[in-house]
């Protein structure tokens, strides 16, 4: 069955997000000057899971856990590259997609995890292109299906090998009953502005399209021989590098292995601690503040690299969600905590929009957004508890606007002899801060329908503000006194594990994401919702459905009701 229990490949008990090169068994990485090459050359004989092997390119999650590693590297380890080419390492194919085995055997929770961090990795090339000046050309010769066509909808620029036989396609829908499951549809309409009536020709076809017609459609920028293609690759990239703003000749920081230490109740990390309370459903993430000023120069941030306490801190959470979300799928709450000096916090904030025009302090910034966007995107109900002791400033108070309550309470607990709580707002919870994927701030966004309460907001910044000042501010769900804090939060973690998940996941993507719709908004909240309903119908699923009977001989057998 779809939803048994399968073993991983490697023996252990859990999916391990971190990696690096020298233990890639998917991708080769190299750079020359201002243009690296990174080619797909999937290893068929290394799935993630037992049960199938990884042919013609396909992909599972341990690949895309790779090239999420790789594109990380390319931006913190090689800030003079201005050029990604995204190559296949396969004779006559690029990639196949993601691997139909894979998807038939996976559960139903796997699959929707694989979509999901498939989609953010994809979105990353997106972002390393708009925010980071590092633009990405890919390099299709062979076969480009599925998702390994929706790999290449993520570049810049798409170059198709013209030898009569390369094709891109998204032949999900005729051959799987499902639908592109990493932002095809989005990208095909919304990115590369195909007709609407083509897209259906395209998204409709088993075999493709190739040459002049995938120009004509929009689907490629250009087709080009074999006997010049290299010519043609290697002028692309020098025009796109001399628009990059990325700088020549800096030197680069090292992604160094994460500090954890794991055991059965938790994971402690340098500055993150997860406790798991598996009993009540509960995940508590504390993260800390900084214990010293921020450095004095760009010089000094570049030689604590990794140490470097905002990108410590951005790194070990990541690990820390991704952890959860695809390991820990019967925890129901995340709840976050905090402890140290929100001064300290504001001062890091400061200083890297201070050095915003530095190339490392950029991509610490971009990658704050982008860990606190897979908060947004959690399938968990998120909750913030702001105690004495805690640092919810600037940056780290957005894991309070992040959350779907906030609880902050007024005065102390008997016995605790800290300073009450308090939370301080800074320019980076305001526009151009940390954006959610709607292209809004998350204070702009809870404040959609009240102008004037962003305002007063604004107004507040660089304020110490108190349990009560907060909720009268709008910045908190609720202030409470001792007497109802402990049966206040004791009763919304009962009533949350209690709850059918699926409505609380379809209720908390909505709410979150009020306002604007954008491309990464129909992915994550229309296309999400549907392939999450599809991948449980039995047209896909079932043990006649598509996904089942693919490269069987036998033909699927649907239910032909329309619904």
């Amino acid at each position: 069955m779809a939803d048994a229990e399968r073993k991983l490949s490697n023996g252990t008990g859990r999916i391990d997000f971190s990696t690096d090169p020298s233990r890639y068994r998917h991708w080769k990485l190299s750079t020359e000057g201002d243009v690296a090459t990174l080619i797909m050359d999937v290893d068929e004989n290394a799935p993630l899971f037992e049960g199938y092997q990884l042919k013609l390119n396909s992909y599972d999650l341990g690949v895309d856990i790779e090239l999420a590693d790789a594109l990380e590297r390319l931006r913190f380890e090689h800030p003079e590259v201005k050029v990604v080419l995204l190559r296949s390492g396969k004779p006559r194919v690029f990639c196949a997609g993601a691997n139909i085995r894979m998807l038939a055997s996976a559960t139903h929770a796997h699959k929707v995890n694989f979509c999901k961090f498939t989609n953010e990795t994809r979105n990353a090339i997106e972002d390393a292109s708009e925010f980071s000046g590092q633009k990405t050309i890919c390099v299709v010769t062979g076969s480009c299906a599925g998702g390994g066509y929706e790999l290449a909808l993520a570049a810049d620029h798409i170059i198709l090998t013209d030898d009569g036989s390369s094709t891109v396609s998204l032949p999900e829908l005729p051959l799987l009953a499902v639908l592109p499951g990493t932002g095809g549809l989005t990208r095909v309409t919304d990115k590369r502005k195909v007709r609407r009536d083509h897209a259906d020709v395209f998204c409709t076809t088993e075999e493709g399209v190739k040459g002049k017609r995938a120009v004509e459609w929009r689907l490629v920028d250009e087709v080009v021989p074999n006997t010049k293609l290299e010519d043609m690759v290697k002028q692309r990239a020098r025009e796109f590098a001399a628009k990059s703003d990325r700088p020549s000749g800096a030197k680069g920081i090292s992604l160094k292995p994460l500090k954890r230490t794991r055991n059965t109740d938790g994971i402690e990390y340098s500055a993150v601690s997860v406790e798991f309370s598996r009993a009540e459903r509960l995940a508590t993430i504390t993260v800390r503040g900084p214990d010293a000023p921020p450095p004095q120069t760009v010089d000094e941030m570049a030689g604590q690299g990794a140490d470097f306490w905002p990108l410590r801190l951005a790194r070990e959470l990541d690990d820390a969600i991704l952890d959860i979300r695809i390991n820990e799928l019967e925890i129901a709450v995340i709840v976050f905590k905090s402890e140290g000096d929100a001064k300290l916090v504001l001062e890091y904030d400061a200083f890297l929009a201070k050095n915003a025009k530095n190339w490392l302090a950029r991509e610490i910034a971009l990658k704050w957004k982008r860990v606190l966007k897979r908060v947004d995107l959690t399938s968990r109900s998120l909750v913030t508890l702001i105690e004495p002791g805690s640092c919810f400033a600037g940056s780290l108070a957005e894991l309070a606007f992040a959350s779907d309550r906030s609880y902050m309470l007024i005065g102390n607990l008997d016995g605790d002899n800290r300073p009450p709580a308090c939370i301080v707002l800074g320019d980076a919870n305001f526009a151009g801060g940390l954006p959610m994927s709607n292209g809004l701030s998350r204070l702009a966004t809870r404040f959609l329908g009240e102008p004037e309460s962003l305002d007063a907001a604004r107004e507040a910044v660089g304020k110490a503000l108190d349990a009560e000042a907060a909720e009268q501010l709008g910045l908190v769900t609720f202030a409470l006194d001792d007497v109802d804090w402990e049966d206040e939060i004791r009763m919304f973690f009962e009533e949350r594990a209690s709850f059918s998940p699926d409505g609380l996941t379809g209720m908390e993507a909505n709410l979150r994401f009020s306002g604007p719709e954008t491309m990464e908004t129909k992915i994550f909240a229309r296309l999400t919702a549907w392939q999450n309903w599809i991948f449980q119908r039995p047209n896909a699923v079932g043990e006649d459905g598509a996904l089942r009977r693919y490269g069987t001989g036998q033909k699927a057998v649907f239910d032909m009701k329309r619904v």
